[in-house]
């Protein structure tokens, strides 16, 4: 039993690296500044009450210039200045947004609505109202990204906010807004997939500095962020790694059940290289062991998913990796690592790593007050481990979370690659997050991808078309 410290991994962006997504972009620009086939003007459309989208114009063109950090805070790099989404630095772009490219609602169509007691109907009343918008914005007009402005008395009729879990853990929801069995934005954003532009939904009264439980600079960190990779389809850091290294894509392996709960569990796989750039595909129901009760592919299933996703992940890099990383929420059944084995020989890849990532009631303690360090890692034996991705961050001062972390228990089956290396790639993994700016998330983004997908997959009807392959579309 050994326990060391793996040190904060770095990201790298346009000009230089740094651990931090914020103080990165502020100093070094974002990645993609390096190219010259690049956008370097966001148009975004809306679709709001008049007043909402007025909100939604005064807090763009407050995110265009610097927004100072929180005041009085002991922790300034958890809480650092927002340098500004313009041509000059950072972004180094500009956010057009201008009436031709939105869509007023009416406020007596939505107060209509408010009177609807029933949160099924109240649901599907409002997809009724904001996707024929929705559609004309994005057949009728020049737009990268679309946004959805909810009024706050809407968003609270259709919101539950609910505690979940203490910590984002695998098999649970975690502690977010929940639109009880009739999820408005999930199904908006289904609803609206194929029309090929991804959507960023905002409650009202967010756009507002005053309100929320974050502090302005914070909140233009991440809405601008998010907006960046939605709109421009490129990654705003990428994982930094030594050239020595072999191109290695990352797979995601998860499960979902369906709004119904008749199908127990549908499987689905992301793909990512240290670029992030992202396969999403959807395999066929499953059933659960009746053993261990978790669902598990067949050995044609599990052949069939990762041919797939190779065959797009040759398509789109035209290459295949020399090393293949796959991540599971579940233990890897006989069947499944057959499956797996096949199409990987097919595809003849070299280098392959099985790893399940499990949530597991093991904990550690430090002397004192604070939780162990994020990083920390125990290894119990070559095959067993337990890795902290949550937990005091020396960078920030301070443990960010409000409860005990929880670790993960990292278990590897079949591995061409150090188990110390495998760990330090999940940590890596957990600041791919181009949703949240914050580097120390719990889930490595293969794993938080996949089941981000399944919650959008779950609302997919047939005739809403094929899923879209991007992440973006389920952020």
């Amino acid at each position: 039993m050994q326990l060391h410290t793996i040190k904060e991994p770095e990201l790298e962006f346009g000009r230089g690296r740094h651990i931090c997504p914020r103080a990165g972009i502020a100093q070094h620009d974002v990645y993609d500044a390096r190219f010259k086939a690049r956008r370097d003007k966001v148009l975004i459309g809306a679709v709001g009450t008049s007043a909402g989208l007025d909100k939604l114009s005064q807090w763009i063109d407050r995110c265009t210039r610097v927004i100072p950090s929180k005041p009085d805070s002991k922790q300034p790099n958890l809480f650092p200045a927002f340098c500004g989404f313009n041509s000059e630095i950072g972004f180094r772009a500009t956010m057009v947004f201008e009436e031709e490219i939105t869509r007023s609602l009416k406020v007596s169509d939505l107060r209509s609505l408010k009177k609807i007691k029933r949160h099924g109907a109240l649901v599907d009343a409002l997809l009724d109202l904001y996707y024929p918008q929705i559609r004309f914005l994005m057949q009728n007009r020049v737009v990268d990204v679309g946004v959805v402005v909810l009024p706050d008395d809407i968003y609270n009729k259709v919101a539950k906010v609910t505690r979940g879990s203490v910590e984002e853990e695998l098999e649970d929801e975690s502690a977010e807004v929940s639109f009880l069995e009739n999820n408005f934005r999930r199904a908006l954003k289904a609803r609206a997939m194929h029309l090929g532009k991804p959507l960023q939904l905002v409650r009202e009264g967010s756009l507002l500095d005053s309100t929320g439980r974050q502090d302005p600079a914070s909140k233009a960190w991440n809405f601008c962020t998010a907006l960046y990779y939605k709109a421009n389809q490129t990654v705003p850091w990428k994982l930094a790694v030594s050239p020595s290294r072999l191109p290695t894509c990352f797979v995601g392996i998860s499960f979902y059940r369906s709004r119904d709960k008749k199908v127990l569990n549908t499987s689905l796989a992301q793909l990512f290289d240290e670029l992030g750039n992202s396969v999403i595909l959807r395999g066929d129901p499953v059933i659960l062991d009746k053993e261990d009760r978790r669902p598990h592919l067949s050995e044609q299933q599990a052949f069939e998913l990762l041919q797939r996703a190779l065959k797009e992940y040759e398509v789109a890099l035209e290459n295949n990796p020399a090393r293949l990383v796959i991540h599971k929420s579940s233990n890897f059944s006989d069947a499944e690592l057959t499956g797996f084995k096949a199409a990987i020989n097919q595809q003849r890849i070299q280098r392959v790593d099985f790893v399940t990532i499990l949530d597991t009631k093991v904990r550690l303690f430090r002397e004192g007050f604070y939780p162990p360090h994020r990083g920390t890692h125990l290894e119990f034996d070559d095959e067993h481990h337990l890795l902290y991705t949550r937990g005091s961050v020396p960078y920030y001062r301070t443990y960010t979370g409000m409860y005990v972390p929880h670790p993960l228990d990292v278990r590897i089956v079949e591995a061409d690659e150090s188990p110390s290396q495998i760990c330090r790639e999940i940590l890596s993994l957990t600041k791919m997050n181009w949703n949240n700016t914050q580097f120390d998330g719990r889930l490595p983004i293969t794993l938080q991808c996949a089941r981000r997908v399944g919650e959008i997959m779950k609302y997919l009807r047939p005739e809403d078309g094929e899923p879209q392959t991007s992440y973006s579309f389920y952020m």
